[in-house]
């Protein structure tokens, strides 16, 4: 079983809806397994931002950090998660940073910026206002994150790991990338907002656990950027 359901924003207006799908889905997905099925791998999705982060590469053994209701949420699912486990559950929890795929909605921003990169391709003479370009995240196949979770569910004796590629780029490099693909340059698009501060500068992840069980992520950004803006001859979908 997989869990992999969450309201995916850090506002606290949505605690109640993280808390419901997050943390409340994970204690009734878990007693449910308890009583009907004791014997099925249960997989919690985790995430990057449930960690302190110091902008230096997070594993699994890093610390948590309670900095809003998404990240309070995905914790009390963790805790319950290694509680079930003490019970002789088999509990995974891969934590997952920043993953992309054509799936992605329109106005999350990675997808934002190649959807807009295409159209202006196409003939659109709109422009984006963006915050902090210099923000460092990971561009990662949403792909290979499942296959990666797949490994780690099928694991006997490691249950947590954090799964990216550990690989961190700036959103500029994003801006390059995507509008590089069709052919276009994105300084004559983009305009960014004076006075935004980002929820961070940099998040990587410490992969090394998903190293040692064989899995790496395969699809390389300039790839992703090809996939994003739909100038892939691969054809692949996250």
């Amino acid at each position: 079983m997989f869990h992999l359901a969450a309201a995916s924003t850090t506002r606290h207006q949505a605690l109640f809806d993280n808390h419901s799908s997050i943390a409340t889905g994970t204690i009734n997905i878990l007693e449910a397994a308890r009583l009907h099925a004791p014997g099925a791998r249960v997989f919690l999705t985790g995430s990057a931002v449930q960690f302190r982060n110091k902008g230096q590469p997070i594993s699994e053994r890093d610390e948590f950090e309670a900095s809003s209701p998404y990240a309070v949420a995905r914790i009390h699912s963790v805790y319950a998660g290694r509680y079930y486990r003490s019970l002789g559950l088999r509990i995974f929890v891969g934590y997952l940073f920043h993953h992309e795929s054509p799936l992605r909605k329109p106005t999350h921003l990675s997808k934002l910026i190649a959807d807009t990169a295409r159209r202006i391709a196409d003939g659109s003479e709109e422009s984006i206002e963006l915050g902090d370009i210099a923000v460092e995240k990971e561009y990662t196949f949403a792909g290979d994150v499942v296959e990666g979770m797949l490994a780690l569910a099928l694991q006997d004796k490691v249950f947590e790991a954090t799964i990216g590629s550990g690989v961190a780029y700036s959103v500029r490099d994003w801006l390059e990338a995507c509008f590089g693909a069709v052919g276009r340059d994105w300084r004559q698009h983009v305009k960014t907002r004076e006075g935004f501060t980002p929820e961070y500068q940099r998040l990587v992840s410490d992969p090394s656990t998903m190293h040692l069980l064989g899995w790496r992520s395969k699809v390389g950004f300039e790839e992703l950027a090809r996939i994003m803006t739909g100038t892939s001859a691969s054809g692949r979908v996250g």
